[in-house]
């Protein structure tokens, strides 16, 4: 009991001390005011709170002479000065019903998309959709036809996986040139995904020997559809419901959503709500009137899923400023669908000469990779540009390159290298403009 009551009286002390350290400028008091028991706390505390540099004097902040914000909010958000780290509508779109908007790519670091930062992309708006009254439909060419309530689907045995996702559109071929790199490049994010794999699903309603194609529906008012090969399905395809961990965003397809990796965006279908196992495509309005490349000859390529492999410089890049001379860093990703990035090349000249960059871990299969790359800059113009290498041995091709294959009137898979132009005031520009 004496232990206790000489803490209790301690505690009560210094307690009382600290209150009475700062006055209402926040001064610290002397020591000869609170016995010199106190004499290491009190010097700590001057330390820290009261300094000087080079003679002067240092304010001291308003935080430290205040309490701060209460704990437990309900859901954390960032902080108010962080204002530039947000989702934007993509330039020239007037409605933001059949729109997207991109993640700011030029304001995150690290390979993980934050979910309020995860680009959008959506063709009848966002449903509100009460989970309790989803379902998931398999049938067609299966041993039986099934019906799964979200809470059954969550009961199957999970699997979490990151991997990126890329609107095939990003960018398109023509000018206007993006100003920033969510301009140039923002509708590819990544997460970490959870859910079941899409062949389990396939195995329990089991399926016929003529099952080529999955066809893959949305439940929001424009039943988004396309066909995905069953080969696909059955390797690494998942019917997920969370992501970085949490239940989906609505935006992301709440409560289910298909998970296609290295695939292209819209076949990743969100709001799933049917699977329908067939002998052939569906060749549905996504991937006939949209969704195709027009080739230099008038033919169209068909069927294009796969997002070849890219990478980006997003610092410095387009507004960003430098504001001294001297040895800095180049900060980027690069992705492809067709599995890991390998390699990527930096350069300082346009594309003339090259350097290699180190790749950030993890390097993931079908995920986005970081890199870096040191560069000096002595207040000269200069353009800066990445190009990536994935695993089948595909290096990342420059503008002019994918014209001679696919001409002028290509829209989608466009993963040409982006240069970037530092002028001699450090004022960062799209290099194509």
């Amino acid at each position: 009991m004496k232990n206790d009551s000489t803490d209790d009286k301690t505690g009560m002390a210094t307690t009382l001390a600290r209150r009475d350290f700062l006055n209402k400028t926040g001064m610290i008091v002397g020591t000869a005011a609170l016995g010199s028991a106190f004499a290491p706390f009190v010097r700590a505390t001057e330390s820290s709170v009261s300094s000087s540099v080079g003679g002067e004097q240092l304010e001291v902040p308003v935080w430290t002479k205040t309490l701060g914000g209460p704990t437990a909010v309900p859901y954390g958000k960032p902080s108010r000065f962080e204002t530039d780290a947000v989702r934007n509508l993509y330039p020239g779109l007037k409605e933001p019903m059949s729109a997207y908007s991109t993640s700011p790519l030029q304001e995150l670091d690290g390979i993980i998309t934050p979910n309020g930062l995860f680009y959008e992309r959506n063709h009848a708006g966002v449903p509100e959709i009460d989970p309790a009254n989803h379902q998931l439909v398999i049938h067609g060419l299966t041993k039986a036809a099934l019906v799964f309530t979200v809470d059954e689907i969550r009961q199957f045995p999970a699997i979490s996986r990151i991997h990126f996702i890329e609107c095939s559109g990003n960018p398109s071929f023509l000018p206007p040139w993006g100003k920033t790199a969510a301009e140039v490049a923002g509708l590819v994010s990544c997460a970490e995904w959870t859910g079941v794999s899409l062949k389990t699903l396939l195995e329990e309603a089991g399926l016929k020997p003529e099952a080529k194609w999955v066809i893959a529906e949305g439940a929001d008012g424009a039943a988004m559809t396309r066909s995905i090969p069953i080969e696909k399905c059955l390797d690494d395809v998942m019917v997920v419901y969370s992501q970085n961990g949490e239940r989906l965003r609505p935006e992301q397809g709440y409560p289910i959503r298909l998970l296609v990796p290295g695939y292209e965006g819209n076949t990743h279908i969100k709001w799933l709500r049917r699977l329908h196992v067939t002998d052939a495509p569906a060749y549905s309005r996504e991937e006939t009137a949209k969704y195709t490349d027009l080739m230099a000859d008038g033919r169209s390529r068909k069927f294009s899923f796969v997002m070849e492999c890219k990478s980006l410089i997003t610092s410095p890049s387009g507004t960003h400023k430098l504001t001294r001379k001297g040895l800095h860093e180049m900060r980027g990703i690069a992705w492809s669908g067709n599995g890991k990035i390998t390699r990527v090349d930096v350069s300082v000249d346009g594309g003339r000469n090259w350097y290699e960059a180190k790749l950030q871990e993890p390097v993931l299969n079908k995920s986005l990779t970081a890199f870096r790359a040191p560069f000096e800059w002595l207040g000269t113009e200069m353009v800066i540009m990445s190009r990536a290498i994935d695993e089948t041995g595909y290096v990342q091709p420059s503008l002019e390159q994918l014209k001679e294959v696919r001409g002028e009137l290509s829209f989608y898979h466009n993963n040409a290298t982006q240069p970037w132009r530092i002028n001699s005031h450090g004022e960062v520009t799209n290099g194509r403009s």
